[in-house]
């Protein structure tokens, strides 16, 4: 098991970590990691690990056997052996960037009241594919809701439900083609706003801005039809 660091605390940087394992394509597995594993449409972290004798670039993380997560390496290198001590250091940047990135697609998800059938998220844009039949017809007008809830600037927050209450809340789950993992007992959930000034709730795993107002200035880009009743839609940050 891999305590994931960035689900308590999505702005940690830097952290320590124990090698618990290492896997035959030559991965590494820490006893926790502030490096997000690929999943949900989110990429996986890149960043370095350091030790006493040596220091490695980490290209991605990926989700292991239960709840391990594993550390891929940019190159064959030398692993830390069992029981080292490493520090883990994120790439910041592009950890902040698809931070800022999947909140927004949240955002973009409430403006257009639709079915989610995909969706990727990128560091300087992300797409959401919707179960709609017509490209929306104001595209500056989807363009200025976003924007508006940006610079409300309010809070975002992680939450947490159990599968009952998730049952009993099924409008919670927009994404069509994936439901939210069960078996754990309980499920995540972001907020976006406050108590009866709630923008957006939703069951996700990703990582995410505290505030709405760090997004920054958001761009709808292309708007593709990708089938009959499939429109995808691309949303980048504008600076």
């Amino acid at each position: 098991m891999t305590t994931p660091l960035f689900r308590e605390d999505a702005y940690l940087r830097d952290a320590s970590g124990v090698v618990t394992g290492h896997t035959p394509e030559g991965g590494i597995i820490l006893d926790q990691s502030i490096f997000y594993p690929t999943g949900g449409g989110q990429p996986g972290d890149s960043g370095t690990l350091s030790w006493d004798s040596g220091a490695l670039s980490i290209a991605t993380a990926i989700k292991g056997d239960g709840d391990s997560i594993i550390l891929v390496p940019a190159e064959p290198r030398a692993l830390p052996g069992l029981g080292t001590t490493v520090m883990q250091s994120l790439d910041w940047e592009r950890r902040y960037a698809h931070m800022r990135v999947h909140t927004a697609l949240h955002l973009l998800s409430v403006a257009l009241p639709f079915g989610v059938t995909g969706g990727s998220v990128g560091a300087g844009r992300g797409r959401l594919d919707f179960d709609m039949a017509d490209a929306p017809e104001d595209r500056e007008g989807l363009q200025d809701v976003l924007n508006s809830h940006v610079t409300s600037d309010v809070r975002v927050r992680a939450e947490w439900i159990n599968e009952a209450e998730l049952d009993a809340n099924p409008s919670m789950v927009k994404t069509l083609s994936v439901q939210p993992p069960r078996g754990a007992g309980e499920i995540r959930l972001i907020r976006i706003g406050e108590g009866d000034a709630t923008v957006d709730l939703q069951p996700c795993g990703g990582t995410h801005v505290a505030r709405t107002g760090e997004i920054g200035a958001l761009r709808i880009g292309k708007i593709e039809k990708k089938g009959r009743m499939n429109r995808r839609i691309y949303l980048h940050l504008d600076g």
